[in-house]
């Protein structure tokens, strides 16, 4: 890396000058040549992260063109298998690609078929997620989850899939894509995944695993509306036990031990459905308002179950067209994420579910509603902010909303109401307790909240900005 080198790409000359430009240019032989100047000990800590979005670009710009030789090295293989073999069972016997690959480059026989496997699909049936990841704008674990969600379509639908992601999944956390295919899946196909639930509740197991230290890992793999039912149920009688100086994973690990080894009735449901609550005051009525109308089903404790335990809370947000069978568009089950509109007909037509009408505004599909200020919100505000924000309003973090804080966008003041922010749902956001002490104890992280589109706009200690949107209950 000369000066030379620098000059002829007419760019800038200091290390952070240089981090700040190839943060956001397109990758490409040009740009890696000008990489050795991100220098960890010459960069400021704004260059650094800079620096790091410069790689990280850069390495999908190589993963790229990594992917598109070994697919073209499988297309070789292809094309020198004996005319007899007509599947790829038969195929796997004859090529023998996947183990030169292994050698190559130091991987598993199993970790080089992936590899092959991901390549191929991308190059065949998805080049415009291999383009994203050339140009940087993705990155390989994204490119990997398209793959893998899509491989249950056929081709033409997995390209709707594909299409409908495009201008959102550079904006994504591999998570969020992951999430966000399984949402677009559901839409596309919704008739074959609601086979596919079918067929894999018919496979639901026991499981039972040893860990190190005498300990052990046990659960059971079963439908996720269940597992929601389950964990609630779990979290509510945690809520019950005494501290005893124990932890609230290590109360709800003791609460799972106590409901299944000292149950007391044995005929209790098992649903995870109860007894119904009547709505409480304020809660949005279905006046018609001309927003648009998700329906929240909310089967609701009353009480105590058998054995003076809490019953548990479940949620699942269905669009009415859903509900009343006019649409087979996905719906959101709190804690899991989406699942198909048969699941969510069942649980909303269960017996003891109580419905809720949320009211969204229809541009943004964002949840609205006033409320009362006071410093602690009521219960009302609570609820309203906690089905509008869904997780944690910091950027990439999916702890769920009801495991989280309210926070003041704009502090409270105590000593004068009028002076600081109100306890309305414009001004407060879910936070996890580590993003909430970030943002209440680190000076140099603070946060913003449009109170129109529900965006908050994180600035870091570095001057890089980070968005968080608010959960969109149109998609």
């Amino acid at each position: 890396m000369t000066e030379e080198t620098t000059s002829e790409l007419n760019g800038p000359g200091a290390p952070d000058e240089w981090a700040a430009y190839l943060a956001t240019a397109a990758p490409g032989p040009e740009t890696a040549s000008v990489l050795p100047v991100l220098d960890a000990e010459k960069l400021s800590r704004t260059g650094r992260i800079d620096a790091l979005k410069a790689l990280e670009r850069h390495s999908g710009w190589i993963q790229a063109h990594q992917a598109q030789i070994l697919a073209a090295l499988e297309a070789d293989a292809e094309a020198e298998l004996p005319a007899a073999v007509r599947d790829r069972a038969t195929e796997a016997a004859w090529n023998f690609t996947c183990e030169e690959v292994a050698c190559a480059l130091k991987l598993s026989g199993t970790t080089a078929a992936k590899r092959l496997e991901v390549a191929r699909e991308l190059d065949r049936h998805y080049p415009t997620t291999l383009g994203m990841l050339e140009r940087g704008e993705i990155c390989y674990m994204q490119a990997v989850a398209v793959t893998e969600a899509c491989a249950v379509l056929d081709p033409e639908v997995a390209g709707q899939v594909e299409a409908a992601l495009v201008e959102k999944m550079p904006g994504m956390a591999t998570g969020q894509t992951r999430r966000a295919l399984a949402r677009e899946i559901l839409r596309a196909d919704p008739h074959g995944a609601e086979q596919r639930h079918q067929a894999r509740k018919r496979e639901r197991q026991m499981v039972h695993y040893p860990k190190d230290d005498g300990m052990a890992l046990w659960g059971a793999t079963l439908p996720a509306e269940q597992a929601a039912a389950m964990n609630a149920a779990v979290d509510a009688h945690a809520a019950t036990l005494p501290d005893e100086g124990r932890t609230l994973e290590q109360k709800r690990v003791d609460a799972l031990v106590d409901l299944v080894l000292n149950r007391t009735d044995p005929g209790a449901a098992t649903s995870g459905v109860r007894a119904p609550r009547e709505p409480a005051p304020g809660e949005p009525a279905p006046d018609g308002s001309g927003l648009s109308e998700p329906v929240a089903d909310r089967p609701v404790p009353g009480g105590l179950i058998a054995g003076g335990r809490s019953a548990a809370v479940v949620q699942v947000t269905v669009p009415l067209d859903v509900l009343i069978g006019d649409s087979d568009d996905p719906a959101q089950l709190k804690g899991y994420g989406p699942i198909t509109a048969g699941q969510a007909r069942r649980i909303a037509f269960a017996k003891g579910t109580i419905w809720h009408r949320l009211i969204i505004e229809p541009k943004t599909g964002m949840l609205v509603k006033t409320d009362p200020t006071t410093y602690k919100p009521t219960a009302e505000t609570e609820r309203h902010v906690i089905a509008r924000d869904a997780y944690c309003t910091f950027p990439t973090c999916r702890m769920p909303a009801h495991r989280c804080d309210l926070d003041h966008v704009e502090p409270f003041n105590h000593h004068d109401r009028a002076a600081g922010g109100q306890t309305v749902p414009e001004n407060l956001g879910a936070l996890c307790r580590r993003h909430h002490r970030m943002k209440t104890h680190h000076p140099d992280w603070s946060v913003r909240r449009d109170s129109r589109t529900g965006v908050a706009t994180w600035t870091a200690s570095t001057g890089h900005t980070y968005t968080n949107r608010p959960h969109d209950y149109r998609h």
